[in-house]
């Protein structure tokens, strides 16, 4: 990786005396121009073979976004902001079903008691049967169940 850096450098003050060169050629600079250039090529194939070794994945849109002049951090900021925005719709839909099975089962209860309290009975059972199997032997840290393999 640092061999890659230090190539980046050098390839970028290669390009900033072949601006110059360029922006102030005369034909007496020809020679000075080609040699310039040479070093720019042979720099840019070090570069490539120093940079076979590195394995950086860079999203396309941070590209596109250094290429338009911006800062590659404000990619990131707008990134995060979109996370952060679609989270809340995420919470603001959860919060919604919930308010809507609250109501549901707050009506369903005024028109079939009964059946409301067999229904909460039942899931009161599971829930009591999950409990106990998370606090079984057979659960991993992260909560997946072990599974046995039959030989």
């Amino acid at each position: 990786m640092e061999d890659t850096l230090a190539s980046v450098q050098r390839s970028l003050v290669l390009l900033h005396q072949l601006h110059c060169s360029v922006s102030s050629f005369t034909m007496p600079s020809q020679l000075l121009l080609l040699e310039r250039l040479n070093g720019l090529a042979s720099e840019l194939e070090v570069m490539h073979k120093a940079a076979e070794n590195c394995h950086i994945q860079i999203p396309l849109e941070v590209v596109s976004f250094i290429d338009e002049g911006r800062n590659p951090d404000e990619y990131t900021r707008n990134l995060l902001n979109s996370c952060v925005q679609r989270n809340q719709v995420g919470r603001g839909k959860v919060d919604a079903f919930k308010a809507l099975r609250k109501h549901l089962l707050e009506e369903a209860e005024d028109a079939f008691p009964d059946e409301i309290e067999a229904y909460r009975g039942i899931r009161n059972q599971s829930s009591a049967e999950a409990r106990r199997l998370l606090q079984s032997s057979d659960v991993l840290s992260n909560g997946n169940l072990k599974v046995k393999s039959e030989h």
